[in-house]
């Protein structure tokens, strides 16, 4: 069905010509599903986006090679003549949902407006193919829902909206980049099972992009391993997996993370607990009214939550998206106002200190978010966002802050040259270890790390986990640890909390509770984790 043959594709930047795609060639036949993976970097979207056009050019140009679809050269066409190829003999899903779907416009326009492209049918008619567009990816209620805007929607439904409109056209051919990646475990078993059966049912050819090995593993017949723009390995997915023949392959099969944790527990559970939270509860109220503002309902995104941390460990905080694990989080930080509470901080309640106390208070808890390219200033060098904090807190003057910046960047693992570029000028995972380093600048004494690693590539998170746990012997840290990725939470976590609806559900020492979990969410959630 598809054959590309010798593509190369070339970026012009300040620093001269870049390579993105080097001479990478590889066939696809109808009804298969071909993985691509690789780090971050490596071309796998840059290929793939080619093929319809998508890539900006300038910069981008595609220098050579053929993309034959159906005895038709997709390199070569007008963009006419792509415009009735795409959406409707080949669809793609994109990354993130969020982006892609146009937010002012109802769900129902932007899948009836596909439909009406590629088929002379009637309005009404394009509705109701929508419609049951929409169950056939499971959202109930499609009728209702099918007029609402993209922002009412959770990310795994939004998702499903964005297959939804891949589909709707029948398009022979599916591009699927990084579906799953912003999804916990449990959307994201949904979510591959979906794609699997509409595949199946559809005889449809799949290429799936992914950085996530297990994922690769559980949904394509064959492999393509990509480094640095070229093809490094290819063959049927358990020749790759069981035999691989290039160092490269191997290295990112290293990285992907079955263990336990690799290091002792420092905890401290002779002394009082470190960190009390009492009954927290953080509740939101939903107004409704257009002139009269009336409360409508209450969503209880932290229900009276307990829980304790002593000095040293790091306990992890697990469950779906809407759970509660980022609020609770936040909620402790005092980045959002608790309902009522207490969070004792070596017993001092964070929640009654006034304003200028809770900011000179502020050193001894930090928090690591979890997308740094927004949490980071694009209008402020490294140097200027690590050399802040110590100075407002007076730990550094002007004599002696740049020795104390190059240590951080030396304890992160970054070269000191760096420190005059701004966040845009880095990797993904170089903006993550520049965030821990203003985490640990004022030397905090509890961490709050929210998904670190949840956008990362295999390799990279490897390495930020590491980060973190010789960061954590070295400084002594206590830390908080949200994530939905339960390998990650196993690698690095001494204790775990399983949230569900705002409120904990189940706790205990990490290797008890990944062995013998007692509740039934819990089991579902360690089954949902995709297996190599």
């Amino acid at each position: 069905m598809l054959h590309v043959e010798n593509l190369r594709i070339v970026f012009n930047t300040r620093d001269g010509a870049s390579v993105a795609v080097e001479n990478l060639s590889f066939k696809l036949n109808a009804g298969e599903v071909l993985g691509i993976v690789g780090e971050s970097g490596s071309g796998k979207s840059v290929a793939c986006y080619s093929l319809l056009g998508l890539l900006p050019m300038p910069p981008g140009k595609i220098e050579s090679g053929s993309a034959m679809f159906s005895g038709q050269d997709l390199l070569r066409m007008s963009e006419a003549e792509l415009r009735k190829i795409r959406g409707h003999k080949i669809s793609m899903i994109f990354q993130d949902p969020m982006t892609s779907l146009n937010p002012y416009m109802r769900i129902s326009d932007q899948l009836v407006e596909s439909v009406l492209q590629h088929h002379k049918i009637s309005k009404k008619a394009a509705r109701q193919r929508a419609i049951d567009a929409l169950n056939e990816v499971g959202i109930r209620d499609a009728e209702t829902r099918i007029d609402q805007y993209p922002h009412q929607f959770s990310g795994g439904m939004r998702q499903r909206v964005m297959i939804a409109m891949a589909l709707i056209a029948e398009p022979e051919l599916l591009i699927a980049d990084e579906p799953t990646t912003a999804l916990d475990v449990s959307v994201q078993a949904q979510i591959l099972k979906l794609i699997k059966q509409l595949q199946v049912n559809r005889k449809l050819a799949v290429i799936f992009i992914t950085h996530d090995l297990g994922v690769a593993a559980q949904m394509a017949d064959h492999i393509l391993v990509m480094e640095k723009g070229k093809l490094v390995e290819q063959g049927k997915t358990e020749d790759i997996f069981n035999r691989p023949t290039q160092p490269y392959t191997q290295k990112l099969l290293r990285a992907v993370l079955t263990t336990a944790k690799p290091t002792p527990s420092l905890a401290d559970k002779a002394k009082p607990p470190f960190l009390e939270v009492k009954q927290l509860k953080t509740w939101f109220p939903q107004f409704g009214g257009l002139f009269i503002k009336h409360l409508i309902n209450t969503q209880k995104a932290v229900d009276d939550i307990s829980l304790t941390i002593y000095r040293g460990e790091i306990l992890g905080v697990v469950g779906e998206s809407g759970s509660g694990k980022s609020t609770l989080g936040r909620t402790i930080m005092r980045l959002v106002e608790a309902h009522s509470g207490e969070v004792l901080l070596e017993g001092k309640d964070l929640l009654r200190l006034s304003e200028s106390d809770l900011k000179n208070s502020r050193r001894h808890f930090q928090m690591i978010f979890q997308d740094p390219y927004a949490s980071l200033n694009p209008r402020m060098t490294v140097f200027d966002t690590l050399a802040e904090p110590l100075l407002v807190h007076g730990l550094a003057t002007k004599k002696t802050v740049l020795e104390l910046v190059n240590q951080l960047m030396d304890d992160v693992g970054l070269d000191r040259r760096f420190i005059r570029k701004y966040p845009h000028e880095f990797s993904g995972g170089q903006r993550q270890r520049i965030a821990i380093a203003r985490a640990i600048a004022l030397k905090p004494k509890l961490i709050i790390a929210d998904e670190p690693v949840s956008a990362l590539d295999v390799t990279i998170r490897a390495q930020i986990l590491k980060l973190l746990l010789e960061l954590t012997q070295k400084h002594q840290l206590t830390m908080l640890f949200i994530s939905h990725d339960m390998s990650v939470v196993r690698y690095l976590c001494d204790r775990v909390l399983v949230m569900q609806n705002g409120r904990v559900i189940e706790e205990g020492e990490t290797e008890a509770l990944f062995s013998a979990p007692k509740e039934s969410y819990t089991q579902q959630l360690l089954a949902a984790i995709p297996k190599l």
